[in-house]
């Protein structure tokens, strides 16, 4: 029998719309190694959704209004009643091991304020595998491999420096430090980028798994490709790297990353 942990941690589903990969990502949640609890939130009930809660026996709850990514992640996260709360995201897919390890790894703190682990990209022709954009993102979460370290302002500045090196499926956060509505950011697309940077100030830790316990999805329905067409992301990208660098090395590090954006259309 697995070891019951849902009186401690929580994976709250955010959901939308009619994804095809949302079964998916609750069986993986489902088949854990540890029991968590498991809740779905969506800005609106559809038959489609109301169908997947009934089937799966999970809690559903319903914000009410249009989508938006900072109110609904903040709705999540609030309805979740465990100290650490995972914000699975409809489309990814988590190893089995994906709790187990992040809570082991929690334990191991001080004062965690996020566990983030690595993660491998799942395309639609290809098996998870590592690309050019997750290879220089692991490259980039090194500094948190140094635990006594994972504590200083400066190492949680330099793994979001040159980019956004945590995958935000892969976080799991402690509400038991870091209390309700996290998401404050006004940015649209790097809300995570923004809210990591910013829980990065406050006193504590933020935990790392080197192992790859999630897969993010990469396919043309996805929030990420929807803002690469709109140009919203680069407007982010622009603000996230100005409050690190100058407005001439923001000038070349957003050459190097509009051409990391092609991989969503491969």
């Amino acid at each position: 029998m697995k070891k019951d942990f849902s009186k401690y941690h929580t994976f709250a589903v955010c959901a939308y719309g009619e994804s095809p990969f949302l079964e998916e990502c609750i069986l993986s949640l489902k088949y854990q190694s540890i029991k968590s609890q498991i809740i779905m939130c969506a800005p609106k009930n559809t038959p489609f959704l109301d169908r997947i809660a009934k089937e799966y026996d999970i809690p559903f709850y319903i914000r009410g209004g249009e989508p938006n990514i900072r109110d609904d992640w903040n709705y999540a996260y609030d309805h979740a009643d465990t100290k650490y709360v995972t914000l699975a995201h409809q489309d990814d897919l988590y190893h089995a091991k994906f709790a187990e390890e992040t809570l082991k790894c929690m334990s191991h703190y001080k004062k965690p304020l996020f566990c983030v682990t690595d993660y491998l990209p799942i395309k639609l022709v290809t098996l998870p595998n590592r690309d050019i954009n997750c290879r220089i993102r692991h490259i980039l979460r090194s500094p948190l491999k140094f635990r006594t370290l994972s504590n200083k302002p400066f190492v949680k500045k330099l793994v979001l420096m040159f980019g956004n090196s945590i995958c935000c499926p892969t976080v799991t956060y402690n509400k038991g430090v870091l209390g309700n509505t996290i998401f404050t950011s006004k940015l649209n697309y790097d809300i995570d980028w923004d809210t990591f940077y910013l829980l990065g100030k406050r006193d504590g830790s933020i935990a790392y798994v080197d192992k790859p316990l999630a897969y993010y999805r990469l396919h043309n329905g996805s929030t990420s490709k929807e803002f690469i067409t709109n140009h919203k992301r680069i407007q982010d990208d622009e603000i996230m790297f100005g409050k690190f660098w100058s407005p001439k090395m923001v000038e070349l590090l957003m050459k190097i990353y509009k051409k990391a954006y092609k991989n969503y259309d491969e």
